[in-house]
């Protein structure tokens, strides 16, 4: 059976680069979406899960970077950003969120698609996504930052939500301390273990049926914490 077509969904406001690249790319043999909008973009990668990501950095509703940030929350897709920013803080910090690649406009056709056919051969192809997230009693919609209990939306502040995603990402292991940290907090200078005894409390008074006895947010103690998938 023949393999299906790579789809490329290409984020970006401006209107010639979308016609060129649209061109570009179905010539080339690739099936094509857009979006002009970071919104539009992420509503898209949801409903068609595209193999390759092109992102600008510069759209009108967010910054390229921050959809960078809601899509690595719930997908690994491979993204090149192409962007006429191009600074190296530029390179540095829209990899340091997640991109796979960086290109600065302009560019030509043949090296686009060579980074693109890079992508595509780093690409996990066992990788199977979801934004929805069941366990139990609780539904998170990864990609709306949606948390229900029994139906229920439940409000988490934003390092809540950051640290639960964390273990949802990782969920059936052991996040250690340090870990958690990290991708939490981004180093902030100060963060401690401390901070998570705090918002661990926090978020098993929200979400656990009994918060004094989880049953899914663990404590390893001396490591750190685990988001337990069986029963």
């Amino acid at each position: 059976m023949n393999e299906p077509t790579p789809l490329i969904l290409l984020v970006e406001d401006e209107p010639q680069m979308r016609r060129f690249l649209h061109v570009a790319l179905e010539g080339s043999g690739y099936r094509y979406l857009e979006a002009p909008t970071g919104k539009e973009g992420l509503a898209l990668a949801v409903q068609h899960r595209p193999d390759v990501i092109l992102l600008d950095l510069g759209l009108p509703d967010m910054d390229g970077l921050e959809l960078m940030l809601r899509l690595r929350e719930w997908s690994q897709t491979p993204v090149i950003v192409i962007s006429a920013r191009g600074q190296e803080t530029d390179k540095i910090g829209a990899l340091d969120v997640g991109a796979d690649d960086y290109l600065t406009k302009p560019f030509g056709t043949g090296e686009l698609l060579a980074r693109i056919r890079v992508a595509l051969r780093h690409a996990d192809p066992l990788a199977t996504e979801d934004p929805v997230f069941v366990l139990g009693r609780w539904r998170v919609d990864l990609a709306k930052r949606q948390v229900l209990v029994d139906g229920q939306e439940v409000h988490l502040t934003p390092l809540e939500y950051g640290l639960f995603t964390t273990l949802i990402r990782h969920a059936g292991k052991v996040v250690t301390h340090r870990q958690l940290l990290k991708e939490v907090w981004g180093g902030v200078a100060g963060a401690q273990p401390l901070y998570l005894r705090v918002y661990m409390a926090q978020l098993r008074h929200k979400l656990e049926e009994t918060p004094s006895h989880p049953r899914y947010l663990q404590t390893e103690p001396g490591v750190g914490y685990r988001l337990k998938t069986d029963d």
